[in-house]
């Protein structure tokens, strides 16, 4: 799960949050996100912690004071740095869903989408369009695609929808191109 560490100004945004955490855990996936309590994030976890479900939070040490974690979590891993913590929530996902987040969202986001335009993985990436959220970066990489500068194949690896459950149904019967893996139903996101 890669979301923001502010919630907004936008009620809806993080209402929108607390419903993908619940409903992950009423579905049966664990969510593995950033750890800390603060923002989008956090309501994501504490939704899906409070519904029963299996939450892992990786926080880089030097956040501990900025973004206290989230209590009562399943697993926390406290990590050297961003790098170790994006690794580690590469590794112990199936699969990457993004939220609603700015600056570090983005980064998330990119890195792992990256990394499967370069056939480093097969795992689905898909982005939750929040109230139309997305809409400007979705047109985007379609304008990317459109002038070439970004394969049309890796523009259709991206998943993206505004409703949670046919999004994780596209999660998992996605098949990378050229890699026969799809999400396992007890995915982590």
């Amino acid at each position: 799960m890669f979301c923001g560490s502010r919630s907004g100004n936008d009620p809806r945004l993080a209402a929108a949050a607390e419903l993908v955490g619940r409903t992950l855990a009423e579905q049966g996936y664990a969510v593995l996100y950033g750890g800390g309590n603060s923002g989008l994030m956090g309501s994501v976890a504490r939704a899906a912690r409070d519904a029963g479900g299996y939450v892992i939070g990786v926080q880089p040490n030097f956040l501990d004071a900025l973004e206290p974690p989230t209590q009562g979590l399943s697993e926390f891993y406290v990590v050297d740095s961003m790098h170790t913590r994006k690794q580690m929530m590469y590794e112990k996902s199936d699969g990457f869903l993004v939220l609603p987040g700015a600056l570090g969202t983005f980064d998330e986001f990119f890195e792992i989408y990256t990394w499967a335009q370069l056939g480093l993985h097969g795992k689905p990436v898909a982005v939750l369009n929040v109230d139309g959220y997305y809409d400007l970066l979705l047109a985007f990489l379609d304008q990317c695609a459109e002038r070439g500068v970004l394969r049309a194949e890796v523009r259709q690896m991206l998943l993206s929808g505004t409703e949670l459950l046919p999004l994780l149904a596209a999660m998992n019967a996605y098949v990378a191109p050229g890699v026969a893996q799809t999400m396992k139903s007890s995915a982590q996101v």
